[in-house]
């Protein structure tokens, strides 16, 4: 006989089997083996709403090889992930094995490798009961606002929607958002830049009119603008003021889930669903030539910060032997994590700091070398010395008026030589000033007035969202890549280059949420649901405790709510066709099945007239003068095809126009990101052209 470890998939068992010998079976699990089924509600609400789970569909099979082995076995080890899922999981796998519910060799890695490992066989613990507490009151919760409410929006809007306890919230943010920018009004504003050149110099400078005789000036018309500069013409200009200074950039921290999700975003593009695959396969074990299977980063669902005190020794020996001992702080940075943060586990970092990205590169996949090397750099770069950057600040006077100009470069390029954080925002592009002293005369090269408009706040992107939902406290890190997936999924939302835009469909939800079930939309009272979750885990709260007082409330005001919107039906502007039902005579409309949407006679069922859903794009077929239709693949990814298939062949990834190349005459086509074109696809022609907000 041989001691049983389960864990969650069978990458990580066959790390793990590495490790361990083979006097254990190392088995997966596959995930969760037990579930609240989904054809019905499965909680006893009356009886302190007891949950009613059954063996996942497809999981039987399983089940029985896990017991089978479990009999064969000395010793059973639960082994799954470390947190509240995995908790879960190991409680549900005690109880389908028979075990006690004190089951004491329930053990977790932080990290799959040898150390990771042998640590974790060494100290095993009881299953923490506090923690699948957690989780069950988050699946209820989940189960009962999703169950419950999902029903009526379908009624009330079209089949098949969903409404969800941090779903609705997200979307809510991105729809407020939407309403901002169209309410947003610009306002004009004017600036005066100049560039000016110090005497004996050849080297000029930038500057930007800051004040006049009656202080900080703020240039709001073209008039006004005209008179500074009447009053500049000839002007002898002059340095009053400069000022040298030294500062100093510290690195960022260490990866956690959300920040992993948003850098991966901004930097490699990845959307969060990808990022969460891609660190799951790293997590768990990847075939490295000359190593086997090994586990290169820690577990990546974490919102602390820390970093043990091996990773700290063995980060900094690298850094010291690559960069010289400069380029060390004087001590270790230790971060500190939010106040509401789980410390159950470490920072997202290389499991062997010393082991580079270049000497794993053959071994991994484009997407894991990309995210590897992501995670990497930023780690050893939250252990390096700081950047120092030297500033100059000027100020150059001419008849009452004042202009600023600052500089910087860099006197040290510290952790920087290694890695730098992806900002939303511009940043302030390195400008070396020449060197400039007071009273220093200087001629004005340029001066030109700049007309600009305020603009309104920027969308949503995922990386945006996910920091929102964070500093709101909305949900867990863990969960963001799926709430963004759902909205997207459910065309509540769309992507326009990074930018998630909502839909009509998803405008509308959102209405009938604010309207009739303001709390669930909340954002503090969402905030406060999931401190009250962190309470179960930690043991202050009970967890029938936190049902009850959500649930009275919320059956209230659904009752209420189906009570006075009995037989109204919402409207949606792109469920409307001009096609006419030859048999009626009605505007047929747009419906969706299970199957997807169709077009059919409102009039059912008296009439029960269909016709299949086709997307036209108002773009003739470049082949036969056809219209050209949206397609989708079987993993939902966009394509254009021909509506006269299978006569006509043509298909394209990217969305053809109706305009034509001036070069070739060929059509042209729209190519996405954060720079739209128009490109031709005629091989050699290359003729490209930026599309303008117009043309968008």
């Amino acid at each position: 006989m041989s001691d049983l470890v389960i864990v969650e998939s069978p990458a990580k068992a066959k790390t793990i089997k590495k490790y361990l010998g083979n006097s254990y079976n190392v088995v997966a699990s596959m995930g969760h083996v037990r579930d609240l089924p989904k054809a019905r509600l499965s909680v006893d609400i009356k009886n302190g709403f007891a949950p009613k789970y059954d063996i996942i569909k497809g999981k039987e099979k399983l089940v029985k090889e896990l017991k089978t082995l479990a009999e064969e076995s000395d010793n059973i080890y639960l082994a799954t992930d470390p947190d509240r899922e995995g908790e879960a999981i190991s409680w549900h796998l005690a109880y389908i094995l028979g075990l006690p519910q004190d089951y004491s060799k329930r053990v977790e890695f932080n990290e799959i490798t040898k150390t990771g490992v042998t640590r974790g066989m060494e100290n095993p613990r009881e299953i923490n009961i506090d923690l699948v507490n957690a989780q069950q009151a988050r699946r209820i919760l989940d189960r009962l606002v999703g169950y419950k409410l999902s029903p009526f929006i379908s009624q009330k809007i079209r089949r098949g929607l969903s409404a969800g306890r941090v779903q609705s919230v997200a979307l809510k943010i991105i729809v407020d958002r939407e309403n901002e920018i169209r309410k947003f009004k610009p306002e004009e504003y004017w600036t005066i830049d100049a560039k000016f050149i110090p005497k004996g110099s050849r080297k000029s400078f930038a500057a930007t009119l800051y004040s006049d005789a009656n202080g900080k000036i703020k240039i709001q018309n073209k008039e006004q603008a005209d008179k500074i500069e009447a009053d500049l013409v000839d002007a002898e200009y002059t340095v009053t003021k400069v000022r040298n200074g030294t500062r100093k950039k510290s690195p960022a921290p260490p990866f956690i889930t959300s920040t992993l999700q948003q850098e991966a975003s901004r930097k490699l593009g990845f959307q969060s669903r990808r990022t969460m695959k891609v660190a799951q396969e790293l997590y768990e074990g990847v075939e490295v030539e000359g190593m086997g299977a090994t586990g290169l980063i820690t577990y990546m669902r974490t919102d602390s910060l820390r970093i043990s005190n091996d990773a700290i020794a063995e980060v900094t020996k690298f850094i010291a032997g690559e960069y010289g001992e400069d380029y060390l702080p004087s001590k270790p940075r230790f971060f500190k994590s939010r106040s509401n943060a789980q410390d159950g586990h470490e920072a997202i970092r290389p499991s062997m700091p010393s082991l580079t990205p270049e000497q794993v590169k053959s071994s991994l996949t484009s997407d894991q070398y990309k995210l590897y090397k992501l995670i990497w750099s930023r780690f050893t770069a939250s252990q390096m010395a700081e950047c120092i950057q030297k500033t100059t600040q000027a100020e150059i006077e001419a008849n009452g008026y004042t202009f600023k100009a600052s500089g910087y470069y860099v006197d040290f390029p510290g952790f920087t030589k290694l890695y730098t954080e992806g900002k939303d925002e511009a940043e302030e592009k390195s400008s070396q000033l020449p060197e400039l002293k007071k009273d220093m005369p200087v001629r004005c090269k340029e001066l030109q007035k700049n007309q600009h408009f305020t603009q309104p706040p920027a969308r949503y992107t995922e990386a945006s969202l996910i920091k929102t939902l964070e500093e709101y406290g909305i949900g867990r890190p863990s969960t963001y890549a799926a709430t963004i997936t759902t909205l997207t999924s459910r065309e509540y939302v769309k992507r326009e280059a990074k930018s998630l835009v909502p839909t009509e469909l998803g405008e509308v939800i959102t209405k009938l949420m604010k309207e009739r079930f303001p709390k669930i939309v909340n954002v503090k009272f969402t905030a406060q649901m999931e401190e009250d979750l962190d309470e179960i885990e930690n043991g202050k709260e009970e967890w029938q405790d936190v049902l009850e007082s959500f649930y009275g409330d919320f059956e209230k005001t659904l009752k209420e709510a189906k009570a006075e919107m009995e037989g109204v039906k919402l409207k949606l502007k792109e469920d409307e066709t001009d096609i006419i039902c030859e048999k009626c005579g009605r505007k047929m409309v747009v419906k969706t099945s299970r199957y997807g949407k169709f077009i059919a006679c409102p009039g059912y069922p008296e009439c029960k007239n269909i016709k299949k859903y086709v997307e036209k794009i108002g773009v003739t077929c470049p082949k036969c003068g056809g219209d050209v239709i949206v397609k989708h693949t079987k993993n939902k990814r966009i394509f254009y095809g021909c509506s006269n298939y299978p006569e006509c062949d043509f298909v394209s990834w990217n969305e053809p126009t109706n305009e034509r190349c001036p070069n070739c005459g060929e059509v042209l086509y729209k190519k996405k990101g954060k720079k739209p074109v128009l490109y031709c696809a005629k091989e050699g022609c290359g003729y490209t052209k930026t599309i303008t907000t117009e043309e968008k």
